[in-house]
């Protein structure tokens, strides 16, 4: 298996299932409700939905990388808006609109895993535009992202029932 195959088959398994430390990112959302998503039961911490909208916002972010952008996110975008809206108003915690918010997670990975997997063995070794280190470095660090995040979800989860 070639370096790129080895770093794609980590994202899927991260995101997806059968990953080593656990439970994937998708495994720890499925059954959750907006209620849920959008409760704060520890007080100072994210939101389920935060951390999905944080975690969409940061792999956009790697996507853009990958295709020599030198990206990031605003402080808005970073944990997010629920459905996007402006000016400090949040939207309803609706199960449309967290169902919209976890789609998009999924579609803004599927676009991820495209990209990463059009990589050659070369360009993983590349700076990240803007940054002091490795497509492969970033990468990597966008499945421990998804690692820690999806614990952080799962405890909070944990935390309702």
């Amino acid at each position: 298996m070639s370096l790129i195959d080895q770093v794609v088959d980590q994202l899927h398994r991260a995101f997806d299932g059968e990953a080593w430390h656990g439970p994937s990112l998708m495994e720890v959302l499925e059954g959750i409700d907006a209620e849920t998503a959008a409760a704060r039961p520890i007080p100072g911490a994210h939101s389920i939905w935060e951390l999905v909208l944080h975690i969409t916002a940061w792999e956009e972010v790697v996507a853009r990388r990958i295709q020599g952008q030198a990206a990031t996110v605003s402080d808005e975008e970073n944990f997010g808006q629920k459905s996007g809206h402006k000016s400090g108003q949040k939207s309803p915690a609706t199960d449309s609109a967290w169902r919209d918010a976890v789609a998009k997670l999924r579609d803004t990975h599927n676009n991820l895993i495209r990209l990463a997997a059009s990589l050659s063995e070369t360009q993983l070794n590349e700076i990240a535009p803007g940054k002091d280190y490795s497509l492969l470095f970033m990468l990597l660090g966008t499945v421990q992202h998804a690692a820690y995040h999806g614990g952080q979800i799962a405890l909070l989860r944990r935390s309702r029932a």
